[in-house]
C-alpha cells in the first residue's frame, strides 16, 4: 500500500486519467473528489463488495447448459 499525506485542495493521480482531490477534512473524516472518465466505475468499497457479491451469486444461478449455448453462438 502506498500511503500519502495530502492537504485540502491537493490531489493524487492514479494513472494518467484518474485524479483524487482532498476536498476537506473534518475530525476523522476526509471528503474526497474523484475525477475520472465516465467509463471508469467509481464506488465506495462497501458498495463495490456488494456488487461483486451479487454478481457472483447471480452467476451461480445460471444453468450450465445456458452458458454453453451462449458460448456456442
Amino acid at each position: 500500500m502506498l500511503a500519502l499525506t495530502r492537504k485540502k485542495g491537493e490531489s493524487i493521480m492514479i494513472g494518467d486519467q484518474a485524479e483524487v482531490v482532498v476536498l476537506g477534512v473534518s475530525g476523522e473524516q476526509v471528503r474526497l473528489g474523484i475525477i475520472a472518465p465516465k467509463h471508469v466505475a467509481v464506488h465506495r468499497k462497501e458498495v463495490f463488495e456488494q456488487i461483486r457479491s451479487e454478481n457472483k451469486e447471480a452467476m451461480h444461478k445460471i444453468p450450465v447448459a445456458s452458458l454453453k449455448s451462449f458460448l456456442n453462438t
